[in-house]
């Protein structure tokens, strides 16, 4: 699962730096479909990384709530967002103000806000691009965490959960409700029901309703996926899209069944711990890196992008290993010290 997680995350880098326009042409100096014209006709797909993502959110944190109380569950999922994006934030607004060409000049009030992770359903602008995808996966938390690892996760609960959600997200889509679709996210729920059915199958082994809530939930995916990014984008190909929508599946699928359980070599470990970080900073840290690179050093095309990328693993690396490890587990033991009830 933790090389999944980085195939994701190289899925949607490709795409930010090799597979789209704005500011990344800025960066190139020119559009990346001549720059890289092969790789241009693979990078326009990359963006269905953060649908494959969705998948993969579905079944660890179903796995991860296994067992564990809503206060445990709330204290993980702080500790493993926060500190990072903290970082993350502050490195783009540091770049922001050195080269403003490339990532707009941040406001005080726009770095303020944004550190609450809040920023998009304030109206507020957002410092980092990808972190849209951030709000929905905190959506998917509350939601499973209210109705789920607040009574205790089991079998029957999650079937119930994903069921229902299902049937909302196909309903949401004649309500015309602004606010009922932010809280039931029919373009995003099939993605982590898929998860969370593929979970139980791992954990319980193979049954038919399992089995048929991940079908159903492949055939909506596929759907929403076709229509809302597909059609779009003039260079996309809608049964490419379809394809990818499935390996998605599969490949957590493949996971689940345990056939992938001799791929157990250590640094996959270290792959899906970079994977968050690489996330956050790639984007517009990118871009910079890119425009010194290649516009003002000079350096051709293909080894910019080459050593873009491992720069960015090499910042993700740092980040995890002097930020996350020392400082993740510090605020989970804080905000456990701060639930204690006061001695009377």
């Amino acid at each position: 699962m933790d090389g999944l997680r980085l195939v994701a995350a190289l899925m949607v880098c490709l795409y930010h730096y090799a597979g789209r326009g704005g500011p990344v042409s800025a960066s190139w100096h020119g559009s990346p479909g001549h720059i890289f014209p092969t790789l241009y006709r693979v990078a326009v797909y990359g963006n269905f990384g953060v649908q494959f993502f969705f998948v993969i959110s579905g079944f660890v944190i179903c796995m991860s709530s296994w067992g564990r109380t809503l206060g445990d569950f709330f204290r993980s999922r702080v500790a493993r967002l926060y500190p990072a994006y903290w970082v993350a934030l502050v490195l783009v607004t540091g770049a922001s103000l050195a080269l403003p060409a490339v990532v707009h000049a941040v406001r005080l009030d726009e770095f303020l806000v944004n550190l609450t992770m809040l920023q998009q359903p304030m109206g507020a602008t957002r410092v980092l691009g990808v972190c849209w995808t951030l709000w929905v996966e905190l959506r998917f938390y509350v939601l499973f965490a209210l109705l789920v690892v607040l009574r205790g996760v089991t079998y029957r609960r999650v079937v119930l959960f994903a069921c229902v959600w299902t049937l909302a997200a196909v309903l949401c889509h004649s309500s015309g409700n602004d606010l009922l679709n932010q809280v039931v996210m029919p373009e995003y729920a099939p993605f982590f029901v898929g998860g969370l059915a593929l979970y139980l199958i791992h954990r319980f082994g193979s049954d038919l309703l399992a089995w048929g809530i991940v079908a159903m939930s492949w055939l909506l995916a596929q759907s929403e996926a076709t229509r809302g990014l597909w059609g779009p984008h003039p260079h996309r190909d809608p049964y490419v899209v379809i394809l990818i929508v499935t390996v998605a599946f599969a490949a957590v699928a493949a996971v689940a069944l345990g056939w992938t359980r001799r791929a157990n070599w250590p640094w996959l470990t270290t792959a899906g711990a970079l994977t968050y970080p690489f996330y956050l900073v790639h984007e517009h840290l990118g871009w910079f890196v890119i425009r010194v690179l290649h516009r003002g050093l000079g350096l051709p095309p293909w080894p910019t992008l080459a050593t873009t990328v491992l720069g960015m693993l090499l910042l993700a690396w740092l980040i995890h290993r002097f930020v996350e490890k020392p400082f993740g587990p510090r605020l989970k033991r804080a905000l456990k010290r701060g639930t204690r009830q006061p001695a009377p």
